[in-house]
Parts: C-alpha cells; structure tokens; sequence
C-alpha cells in the first residue's frame, strides 16, 4: 500500500470552501476534495480521482467524450466510486483555494502528464490537520468505457485483497 500525506491543512481548505463545489468539466464529479472524503466516508466508496486538463488537453477530452459522458460510466462509477476531478486548465480561472487544492494534490500524486487517473482512499490525520492517501492504483487514457472500468475494477479488487 501506498500512502501520501497531503500537506494540505484540510481546516484552511474547510473554513474557505464548505459547501462549495465549482463546475466541474465533466458532470457529477466533485471538485472539492472536502466533498469527496465526506462522500466516501458516507457510503464507503474509494474516491476515483482525475487529473484533467479539460480544455487543453486533447487525451483529457478524448477520455472525456468515450467513457466519462457515457451513461455506462455513469451507471458504474454511481455504484463503485466517488468521482473527484482536480482540473488545471489554461482557459479559465478557478477559485484560489482549488487551484492550492489542485497543486498540492498533482505535486502529492507525482502527477506529470494529463490525464492520470487514481483509485484512493482519504483518512483524516487530525494531529497534523492533514488527509493520508492511500493509493490503490493509477491509470489513463482508455478508449471505452469497458477497457476504463475494466483498469479500475482491477485496483478495486487488489484494494480489497489488502
């Protein structure tokens, strides 16, 4: 197992951003890491987080357009995952408090190349005010939905091998 401390303070991120979830790129994935740990908490489901340059990068829109608009992904991803986006376009400004979140979860990651996608676990370290990430896998670029969930239904049973 594979586990990152985030050096995010989850209090700063939580005192500016509660209940705020911008426009994600793609419809139903959060984009407030805040949200998604509360989320996954609640129904018990690893956080499935992409790495995107929505409106730059031609394999973030062709992974986009063949599996994440898909209404199969869509009905898969509803029962396995939660859906978190960390987006980093070029063509439109975020709010201050995601683009930190962002950054500091690529640099966390060791995220280099768009889009890079991974099935993770958050737990709250309340001494250091930080989320421990478990990683159970990482992927990219797949053509279908089938080939996608594929890639990730593999990480969901390592995960519960573990």
């Amino acid at each position: 197992m594979k586990y990152v401390l985030i050096l995010i303070s989850f209090l700063f991120i939580a005192n500016k951003s509660i209940g705020q979830n911008i426009e994600p790129s793609n419809p139903g994935w959060l984009t407030n890491l805040n949200d998604a740990y509360a989320e996954s908490k609640k129904t018990g489901k690893p956080i499935l987080a992409n790495f995107t340059g929505s409106d730059w990068c031609g394999w973030c829109k062709k992974l986009t357009a063949t599996v994440f608009s898909q209404p199969d992904f869509a009905a898969w991803a509803s029962k396995s995952v939660v859906l978190l986006e960390f987006d980093y376009p070029r063509g439109k400004d975020l709010p201050q408090y995601i683009r930190v979140q962002n950054e500091h979860m690529k640099n966390a990651m060791g995220v280099s190349g768009y889009p890079s996608v991974f099935l993770l676990d958050l737990k709250m370290n309340e001494a250091a005010k930080t989320y421990d990430v478990i990683n159970y896998g990482r992927t990219g670029y797949k053509a279908t939905v089938l080939e996608f969930t594929g890639e990730v239904e593999k990480m969901l049973a390592a995960k519960a091998n573990r």
